[in-house]
């Protein structure tokens, strides 16, 4: 029925302007998701005077929210698809995001270029999935493709060229975390950011634990409103949170 209604709105609005009015909807709706309320504990973890990364950034709502909630820090946000990125800028642009600056790259282990898709199920386009093609996303590869440019933060002149520590990663990336992580493995040593990401139960999963647990973290999830360590939680989560051992 979703994908019906996304359909019929689609073709009556456009693409474009659909994104766009879906943003804004989902903007005003988040804080009142029930499902939302791990990312909005995240907010309460990070102090306002630094870098925030939004990696994964798609159409603009988390970079909205981290904005106006860290109005004295500097929102770094990733998106590397055209749709996604003209509509965050659009977002942007309507509500003073003054602290946001936006990159149209991928994040991943070194620089070059890869392969991403936006899956498209009964002719209806899925921005919320867009992912990387690789041999670990095996799923939902038939849409709309592109080849993007990807940068590794270890490398990232704005964030090396900038005097404010990172304090704080979201990382929303369809199953590429542990490459975005392991371009990263630097910034993460030297800035002890909180981290917040979605991990499927995989493989990605198992990795990216194990390369922050190398760094101090630890993995939590929330529970009943409070963290607990992964290997303890009653429920099963997707939703991380990795804490720096100080």
């Amino acid at each position: 029925m979703k994908t019906f209604v996304k359909y019929i709105l689609q073709k009556s609005l456009g693409l474009k302007t659909y994104l766009y009015v879906f943003a804004r909807f989902i903007i005003v709706k988040l804080r009142w998701d029930k499902n939302e309320k791990d990312f909005f504990y995240f907010l309460g973890l990070i102090p306002d005077n630094g870098l925030i990364l939004d990696l994964g950034a798609n159409i603009g709502v988390t970079s909205y929210h981290l904005s106006k909630n860290k109005p004295n820090s500097s929102i770094l946000s990733f998106e590397p698809l055209t749709l996604n990125m003209d509509t965050l800028k659009r977002i942007k642009k309507r509500f003073n995001l003054n602290n946001v600056t936006e990159y149209q790259v991928a994040v991943g282990e070194e620089k070059g270029s890869l392969e991403m898709v936006m899956p498209v199920i009964n002719d209806v386009p899925m921005h919320g999935l867009s992912h990387v093609i690789h041999e670990e996303n095996t799923e939902m590869n038939e849409g709309f493709k592109y080849n993007v440019p990807v940068v590794c933060l270890d490398e990232f002149e704005p964030i090396q060229n900038s005097k404010k520590r990172v304090t704080a990663l979201k990382i929303d990336v369809e199953n590429f975390e542990y490459f975005v992580l392991k371009g990263g493995e630097r910034l993460i040593a030297e800035n002890k950011p909180v981290i917040y990401c979605e991990l499927w139960d995989n493989e990605n999963r198992t990795k990216c634990i194990e390369l922050l647990s190398n760094h101090g973290y630890t993995a939590q999830v929330l529970q009943k409103d409070e963290l607990v360590p992964f290997e303890k939680a009653k429920v099963e989560k997707h939703n991380f949170f990795f804490l720096p051992g100080n």
